[in-house]
């Protein structure tokens, strides 16, 4: 890019940031004058798609190489922020703080295990794919291994990991725009699909380039807003990830002083005895169905016979209304009460202390064993499947030389750091404002934030008097990981204009992800199914058109699906990434640094990892467990969560590769020379 485009680069999204603050001003102002929350959020959503859109619109092109790569002449810097919001997804905006919360210091294990990624990525890979050139991480599949068997197992793998991915996002996407304008979360869904189809649909690579740009700003502005106005309020300091620890002391006082109320054991104990109930019924389903159902007909015959009140007969007949229509139903919803119910009686609710390492249920020396087993697997999983993502490996392709791929790594892992270094900052104290505000309130003057959370879904906030003392106690609170940051501003009392900022910065966040993925899904469709494989005639803009044709199919596919909410967030992004890691991490890393790897080796070592890592994920998800129909207990090997299934899926697919590989014949000599090449210049840069 010539230095008189740069220039007018800079300016253009420099002129976009000040445009944004006085946009976000306006709407503060317009607050204050008493126009409602709803036009608020819906005009921060309607706003922000707009400027996407229009972006779209402008980068739209129908030449392969700058629908796919952008046309390579993305500078480092705007290819480091491009990284930035292509990574900084809704698991990361969303889900990252509300993990640290929720774990206390096991929620470090995604920080760690996400930067530490970049590493790998600007040592192990970025240089080398960038030296390879093409399009997608099949076509250096296909290139280093042989053709087209490699080529779709690759695809099969990416189309496996990117859509679990892309439901996460579009998930968020429904999460946040149900919230902003108050539609159902299914109707949210399918309305912020338009921003996602505007950019990827149009312009590719080239769109989502300069879109994720000014996503970036929007995310990342809206950020770190909220987490400096509640350190002012909480610290007086504007510097959170300095000053929280003040904060941390007081949270881990509060904590101790919770543990040991008696209030607080009370609840937990009604809690364990409606667990112990659950579990009782789950013993034989139909059987324990056909009793409720019996004892309420009974109650509502009485009620009846003796002229109850009116109101007593209505909510007897809704609870029998209620009931699960059959078995498989109630052993299904007994089983998620269950697993709810036995949360809330451990200690604080099931939330583990904010600093406490390692802590988990039961004795300390066996809590924190296995506890530190569980974060080291999950680092482990996270590192490998970040340097193996497909849609991130790709944005390597765009920029113009191997140098600046490299630089491209360090500009994204230090706009990534700004978001992660204040991620902790902002769980600390969003959980000191919840001790604050909600413990000891009455039941009748809760804020309303707590109603409106609930009615978008129940499972992410709950609040119960399950001790009838008509006061909240810790144990009582059941809120999700996946709100805590949309939340924040409610909870801590700021103007409805920061929660809508957050919002936008959520919906910035999930889309500009969601687009890289989308593409990432009918790049390797398109090009490497369609023409690599199947025309390899075709013209280009055939080529685009059928990518621009899948990409609408994969979008409302993943729209539907997340329309069911089958997990959450950072459940579905976590296990995309061991199931990056387990396909394409050996094979990627051996093809470059192991000149004996050949195209048995790594066809066998990409299917056994991707397999070993999918059926363990697919036998210990408990909603999976579930949704299978397999009987039983779900059990964990060594109690290493599904989201680490990668601790599996690689060593068994880093074994095979190497195995077979040493047992069939070495590859050809223009493959040999193929890594030769690929290493000679990335050499020149270290």
């Amino acid at each position: 890019m010539d230095p008189d485009a740069r220039r007018r680069l800079d300016r253009l999204y420099l002129r976009f940031g000040l445009a944004f603050a006085v946009f976000v001003g306006v709407l503060a102002v317009l607050e204050g004058a008493g126009v409602s929350r709803t036009a608020i959020g819906v005009t921060f959503l309607l706003a922000t798609l707009a400027v996407y859109a229009t972006i779209g619109i402008l980068a739209r092109t129908i030449d392969p190489v700058e629908y796919y790569v952008a046309g390579r002449r993305v500078p480092a810097f705007y290819n480091g922020v491009a990284i930035a919001a292509d990574w900084l997804s809704a698991a990361s905006f969303l889900g990252l703080a509300g993990t640290l919360y929720l774990q206390g210091f096991g929620g470090l294990a995604y920080v760690l295990g996400w930067s530490g990624g970049f590493v790998l990525v600007a040592v192990f890979l970025a240089p080398y794919l960038r030296r390879f050139g093409q399009f997608t991480v099949p076509d250096f599949l296909a290139a280093r291994y042989g053709g087209a068997p490699a080529r779709l197992v690759g695809v099969v793998a990416l189309l496996l990991c990117s859509f679990l991915y892309l439901v996460a996002q579009i998930y968020g996407v429904g999460l946040i725009t149900s919230r902003l304008t108050g539609l159902a979360f299914e109707v949210g869904v399918f309305l912020g699909l338009g921003g996602i189809l505007v950019c990827s649909f149009l312009g590719g690579m080239r769109a989502i380039t300069w879109t994720q740009v000014a996503q970036y700003i929007v995310l990342i502005v809206a950020y770190v807003t909220p987490v400096v106005w509640l350190s002012m309020k909480q610290t007086g300091s504007p510097v959170p990830q300095l000053t929280y620890g003040v904060q941390l002391q007081q949270v881990t006082a509060i904590e101790q002083a919770l543990a040991d109320s008696p209030d607080e054991r009370h609840a937990q104990r009604i809690w364990l005895h409606r667990a112990q109930v659950l579990q009782e019924r789950l013993r034989d389903p139909a059987a324990a169905l056909q009793r409720e159902r019996a004892q309420i007909e009974q109650l509502i015959a009485s009620l009846g016979s003796y002229g109850a009140d009116a109101a007593e007969l209505a909510e007897a007949e809704r609870l029998l209304a209620q009931l699960p229509r059959d078995a498989a139903t109630a052993q299904a919803l007994w089983e998620r009460e269950y697993r709810r119910a036995l949360a809330q009686s451990a200690a604080l609710g099931g939330v583990a202390p904010q600093a406490q390492p390692f802590a988990t249920a039961g004795t300390p020396v066996q809590a924190a064993d296995v506890a530190r087993r569980q974060f080291l697997a999950v680092v482990f999983c996270l590192m490998l499947g970040t340097a193996a993502l497909p849609h991130l490996l790709v944005r390597f392709y765009t920029v113009p030389d191997v140098a600046q791929a490299r630089q491209s790594v360090v500009w994204g892992l230090g706009f990534i750091a700004l978001l992660y270094l204040t991620a902790p900052a902002l769980a600390v104290l969003v959980k000191a404002e919840m001790f604050g505000g909600l413990i000891g309130v009455s039941f009748d003057a809760l804020p309303s934030w707590v109603a409106g959370w609930s009615r978008v879904d129940p499972a992410l906030l709950s609040v119960q008097d399950v001790n009838r003392d008509g006061r909240v106690q810790w144990s009582e609170i059941s809120i999700g990981a996946d709100i805590i940051v949309l939340a924040a501003a409610e909870i801590a009392g700021l103007p409805y204009v920061v929660a809508g900022l957050v919002a936008a910065g959520g919906l910035a966040a999930a889309l500009s992800t969601a687009d890289g993925l989308l593409l990432s899904i009918t790049s390797a469709l398109s090009h490497d199914v369609y023409y690599r494989t199947i025309n390899p005639h075709a013209d280009a803009a055939r080529r685009v058109t059928l990518s621009k044709v899948l990409l609408l199919v994969v979008a409302l596919l993943a729209a539907y699906v997340a329309a069911h909410k089958p997990a959450d967030i950072l459940f579905l992004v976590s296990a995309a990434f061991s199931l990056a890691a387990s396909a394409f991490f050996p094979a990627l890393v051996l093809g470059i640094f192991w000149s004996r790897a050949n195209a048995a080796g790594a066809l066998a070592g990409m299917v056994v990892g991707l397999s070993v890592a999918l059926g363990y994920i697919a036998v210990t998800h408990p909603w999976l467990h579930e949704w299978l129909g397999l009987r039983g207990p779900v059990r964990l090997w060594w109690d290493i969560p599904p989201i680490a299934a990668g601790v599996f899926g690689v060593p068994a697919g880093l074994l095979t590769l190497v195995v077979v590989s040493l047992l069939t014949p070495a590859p050809p000599a223009a493959v040999r020379e193929l890594v030769q090449r690929l290493r000679a210049p990335a050499r020149s840069q270290l």
